[in-house]
């Protein structure tokens, strides 16, 4: 290791620093990998709630398990029956075999010839509990899916309970997007989850390293736009027969996010109702297209298969917040959701545990609380996976179940 009085420039000091304390925290780091916070497991669903995901009765599951059919379920108190996630998605397989004109409604994986879908959850508010509940979702729903956090504090990884203490050594996306000889492979980084068919691409603290090598490119290589962005497109195409779903936290680095925004075949963007947020959101999207221009400045074109926006944090009851909702509305048409996902105690509580609702029981935040931010999450869940569908030439579903599912519950 060179010693300061061989750097002759303030920078190349400063840099000496920053490196030498990287160097010595990283091989402390290198044993300690992704450690889970807790090694929690998802609750079993009751036969009511694998009914309402699968969209068939009670009854019908009910009579499978006497009739011996499909997955055993787990015989309860007064015999109550109760599935794991992954029983859930081998009744999908058994249902989908029994009743094959159904065949897509209960095992809805991509079909050859249906594109993957790439949705990059961009710069807003809540966007990490965002990108959460909408990997779950899918997941729940019998999607395969890849959840990736290019955050670099790994919020979206707290949430599935893994957390890195200290910067570990290609433990992120930047593995496969580094420029040098240690790039590997995103297959080495991908981690399994709590949730059956739903894996995760962890954040970590050298993600920061990423946008600092690709300043520098952008740099020395007269400000030409370094192809970062096509190492993440190639990342992704590693493991598209994988995923029928990939769904990215977007972080602060701009290299990363215009990664994230070439990968993606859609774009997902959350708002606050509130005049200060919308402002924050209009520069957000100044940011956004300044950075696709970039791209296409060099022949690639992004024509993506929807650009929508979700409005979170929404209080319905209040009046200003509904003029807020209205002026979006008017001016984003179609492309905002029609629900909205609205202010929850529940969410908050979840959130500050690093739990999905999925895995708190509702007398842990209150039953009411619980259903309402359920009923509100899925309804703006199921809109996204609605639009999937018609990308892939399929009727859309998900709304009416959802609706269905609350009229019920009503």
């Amino acid at each position: 290791m060179n010693s300061i009085d061989d750097k002759d420039t303030t920078w190349g000091r400063i840099q000496h620093y920053g490196d030498e304390l990287w160097d010595q925290v990283r091989t402390r780091g290198d044993s300690f990998w992704y450690e889970c916070r807790d090694q929690t497991t998802l609750p079993p669903f009751s036969l009511g709630e694998v009914a309402e995901i699968l969209g068939v009765s009670g009854s019908y599951l009910r009579q499978l398990s006497i009739d011996g059919l499909g997955p055993k379920p787990e015989l309860g108190t007064a015999g109550r029956r109760s599935y794991t996630l992954r029983q859930i998605n081998e009744l999908r397989n058994y249902l989908a075999s029994a009743r094959p004109k159904e065949a897509l409604k209960f095992c809805p994986r991509r079909r050859p010839g249906e594109k993957q879908q790439i949705i990059s959850v961009v710069a807003g508010i809540a966007r990490t509990t965002t990108t959460f509940y909408l990997a779950q979702t899918l997941a729940l729903q019998g999607f395969r899916v890849l959840a990736v956090d290019l955050d670099p504090r790994g919020s979206l990884s707290a949430m599935f309970g893994y957390i890195s203490s200290l910067p570990l050594h290609n433990g992120s996306m930047y593995a496969p997007l580094r420029f040098d000889s240690d790039r590997a492979s995103i297959r080495s980084v991908i981690l399994p989850t709590n949730f059956d068919g739903l894996d995760l691409v962890p954040g970590s603290a050298e993600l920061g390293l990423f946008g600092e090598e690709c300043g520098r490119r952008y740099i020395n290589e007269g400000y030409s736009y370094p192809d970062a962005s096509l190492r993440m497109v190639e990342a992704f195409k590693e493991v598209e027969a994988d995923y029928d779903v990939v769904v990215i936290r977007c972080g602060g680095s701009s290299f990363l996010n215009a990664g994230a925004f070439e990968a993606a075949t859609g774009v997902l963007m959350t708002v606050q109702p509130h005049l200060t947020e919308i402002a924050s959101m209009s520069m957000h999207l100044k940011c956004f297209s300044h950075t696709v221009s970039l791209i296409e400045k060099v022949g690639r074109s992004l024509n993506y298969d929807f650009i929508k926006f979700l409005v979170t944090r929404h209080d319905p009851h209040d009046v200003s917040e509904q003029e807020m909702v209205a002026l979006l509305r008017g001016s984003l048409g179609k492309d905002l959701l029609t629900a909205t996902v609205w202010e929850s105690a529940a969410i908050r509580e979840a959130r500050r545990k690093k739990r999905s609702l999925y895995e708190l029981s509702s007398g842990t935040v209150g039953r009411s609380a619980y259903e309402k931010a359920m009923e509100t999450l899925n309804a703006t869940n199921a809109e996204v996976m609605d639009i999937i569908s018609e990308i892939w030439g399929r009727p859309p579903i998900y709304v009416s179940r959802a609706s269905r599912s609350t009229t019920a519950g009503n």
